[in-house]
């Protein structure tokens, strides 16, 4: 039987979870990577008839999920499909405060999950499906804040600014290509996981905007997970997904 695979990264919680979940159906052969496994999708998984292998990886360590990826799309496990499609939905926070107050071990890691393990990702899976006939398709989950600067969130924004950019050279060397894959880097506007949790929690003197995040919070600004896995799930599905390699959900 041949199904659509789908490579989601940040799939244990929020807006990686709530897309896992949309995707579980028989057509389809999901591989999560996260830090932990989450057993209540495996039971989903079960439940909807659908393939899911899920790996425990932190990706700090984005040279060895990437050459783990490498290796995998080679396998039989990877045979008999319909498309392949790459959503790089990962990302971290250091705690908010300004750059020369951020501790370098927390830095090192929001741009090594944020921006270094996409790019090692992303070169994985065009490498080694390169020559597959079927469509191929790069959804990098982006953020707002890769487009606007905010004080206190410097390894964040650079990350999502570095991952908009990547994209943009991204597509114009798959465009050169007679079957070259569809990229797009996503915003997919304010949601109520824990990252907004973070910002509101902050030190108001470290964190200029900190008020802006809680009237988001208090005027019922934020979208679920799940409404907010619907819309760039939908995005991902559409016929000109590619043409605009730069986008947002909101449009």
């Amino acid at each position: 039987m041949t199904k659509n695979l789908y490579i989601l990264t940040g799939a244990s919680r929020g807006m990686g979870l709530a897309m896992a979940e949309q995707l579980l159906g028989p057509d389809n052969h999901l591989l999560c990577i996260s830090r932990h496994t989450n057993e209540a999708l495996s039971a989903q998984a079960a439940r909807a008839n659908c393939l899911l292998e899920q790996w425990p990886l932190d990706l700090q360590d984005g040279l060895a999920a990437s050459e783990r990826l490498a290796q995998w799309l080679k396998s039989p496990s990877a045979s008999g499909l319909l498309s392949a499609t790459l959503i790089n939905n990962a990302g971290v926070i250091p705690d908010i405060a300004p750059l020369s107050a951020t501790d370098p071990v927390q830095l090192i890691r929001a741009l090594r999950v944020g921006l270094e393990a996409p790019m090692l990702l992303t070169a994985a899976f065009l490498q080694a499906t390169e020559h597959w006939a079927l469509p191929r398709k790069v959804l990098n989950i982006s953020s707002g804040l890769g487009r606007r600067a905010m004080a206190s969130q410097t390894a964040y924004c650079a990350a999502k600014a570095g991952m908009d950019h990547f994209t943009r050279c991204l597509a114009l060397e798959e465009a050169l290509k007679p079957f070259g894959a569809k990229v797009c880097s996503l915003a997919p506007g304010v949601i109520d996981t824990d990252m907004q949790i973070q910002m509101r929690s902050a030190n108001a003197k470290d964190f200029p905007d900190h008020n802006s995040f809680l009237s988001l919070h208090k005027n019922g600004q934020l979208s679920s997970p799940a409404d907010a896995a619907s819309l760039v799930l939908a995005c991902l599905a559409r016929a000109d997904f590619g043409i605009q390699a730069i986008t947002d959900v909101r449009g």
